[in-house]
């Protein structure tokens, strides 16, 4: 799909399609109202006969525009004017292209574009429109022998702007639309391909392709001995029941100079059986998704090297299966981490804390400006959270404030929890320094007090995407979530660079 701006009024659009909105009890946005004008009243007639009140979901598509140079006039139903959000912005964006999907259109200016959203400007909304057009068309059929062979005449979706003077900044907001779309379709990729597929190996040389794509990025894949050398205790012992090898994925972006790297930590475990402490059988398949931090690691250094930011950003990813066998890490294990403390395995399901500590460990290396760690982490989180939001802890209340904020500005949004002292005696071991669970209370909170414990040397945040990496059911996939997050936080980073 190509995306473009258009300046002009509707009216004058020699267009394939022109769409425009329409607000409960079926009031006209501006530019349906230029259409209106310009045709004679047609639209004011058609939604007098009742055939559309507006409601949120609506979509209207006219083959005959009286007076007018389109072709076609899609009309959306916006819900009503005052509610007019982001996320009913994202909606009518979302029912435009399913419905021009099923048009014979090859191409549509969007006047969606020029709706007043609370606090957004045209810059956002051409953003975000772009990021939600995208989400729409996104398929996942590689893997299928048959693929969806309906066809799709549609080419180009132009986003319009009021003048020439608004094309570049709509410009701008285009080019970064399109290059977190991008990440997110690679973490969604990813999430989406099987376990079979996506092992430690795949992850690997996933990231070694995009250092191939981009002079910008370098990629370092650190092997078993690597690890063993380095005393990555932790790590491997989730490993030792899968025929998989493990790797440390070391993807570095460089765009900032001298300046403190960025370093983002996300987990791969590219198949979570629970190891011997295993899962029920019911829903497993899904935890192939388990490398969803890892993917959303992947994601953002693609957006980033797009975008080409003023930063130094370094993507650590420890990848592994975790599986039962007669070598695997049994509970009631001692291991002993990268950093010299000692952990007693009490459930060999909770490895994802495992697997992190020791890359949070390695990340000290680095010297960082600040370390934000992705995880599948709990399904604690999501009994707490839900879908909607990720959960976020840390240790550095400004960096926390900066993640809230750019979840707000994405839509891409978190909710922090409390990391208080008070939690940490949940982890309490009479044989090691720590447990790697405590009881069922505070789980999310208790998994982050436990990564916090090899975090005493930068400035750290935790992100627990067990809720929102993926959806179940009849939309079952990966989000690319927090792709858009961590593009922002990068985005407003290198604003201030």
């Amino acid at each position: 799909m190509e995306f473009t701006v258009k300046s002009g009024t509707p009216d004058k659009q020699r267009s394939a399609c022109v769409v425009v909105g329409i607000f409960e009890s079926r009031r006209l946005s501006a530019a349906a109202a230029q259409l209106d004008s310009a045709g004679g009243g047609f639209l004011t007639a058609l939604l007098r006969r009742g055939d559309m009140d507006g409601r949120a979901g609506q979509a209207l598509l006219l083959t005959h525009a009286p007076d007018l140079p389109c072709e076609r006039v899609l009309l959306i139903g916006c819900g009503r004017e005052r509610e007019f959000d982001d996320r009913a912005y994202r909606q009518a964006v979302t029912t435009m292209v399913q419905k021009l999907g099923e048009s014979g259109a090859k191409d549509a200016v969007s006047y969606l574009s020029d709706l007043d959203v609370k606090g957004r400007d045209l810059a956002w909304r051409i953003r975000e429109g772009v990021i939600a057009a995208s989400g729409a068309l996104y398929r996942f059929e590689q893997l299928k022998s048959k693929k969806d062979e309906r066809p799709r005449p549609l080419k180009r979706i132009s986003f319009a702007v009021a003048d020439k003077k608004s094309a570049a900044a709509g410009e701008e907001a285009l080019r970064a639309g399109q290059a977190i779309a991008a990440g997110v379709a690679l973490a969604r990729d990813l999430g989406n391909l099987p376990g079979n597929i996506c092992t430690p190996t795949y992850l690997a040389e996933q990231a070694q392709a995009l250092a191939g794509e981009f002079e910008s990025i370098t990629t370092e894949v650190l092997s078993r001995p690597q690890m063993e050398e380095l005393g990555m205790g932790a790590l491997l012992a989730v490993a030792r029941g899968s025929r998989q090898e493990p790797k440390l994925i070391v993807t570095r972006y460089a765009g900032g100079g001298d300046r403190k790297p960025i370093v983002l930590v996300g987990k791969g475990i590219t198949f979570d059986s629970g190891g011997i402490s295993i899962k029920p059988a019911q829903a497993m398949d899904e935890m192939k998704y388990d490398m969803c931090g890892a993917a959303s690691v992947l994601g953002t250094m693609r957006a980033i090297a797009e975008l080409g930011l003023p930063l130094n950003v370094i993507g650590v990813v420890p990848s592994c299966e975790n599986l039962p066998d007669g070598a695997a890490t049994k509970p009631g294990d001692i291991i002993t981490s990268m950093s010299g403390q000692t952990i007693e395995v009490l459930n060999t399901d909770a490895e994802g804390r495992l697997i992190l500590c020791d890359a949070l460990t390695y990340s000290e290396r680095f010297e960082p400006d600040a370390v934000i760690d992705i995880a599948t982490l709990t399904g604690a989180c999501v009994i707490a959270l839900g879908h909607a939001v990720h959960g976020l802890m840390g240790n550095h209340n400004p960096l926390i404030a900066e993640l809230l904020a750019a979840g707000k500005a994405s839509g891409d949004r978190a909710w922090e929890l409390p990391l208080l002292d008070d939690y940490q005696d949940a982890l309490k071991s009479n044989f090691a320094d720590m447990a790697n669970v405590g009881d069922r209370a505070a789980g999310a909170i208790t998994a982050a007090c436990f990564l916090s414990r090899f975090t005493g040397k930068f400035r750290w945040a935790h992100l627990d995407i067990a809720g929102t990496a993926w959806k179940a059911g009849k939309e079952k996939g990966a989000t690319g979530r927090p792709v858009p997050l961590l593009t922002q936080f990068l985005l407003n980073r290198a604003a201030k660079a």
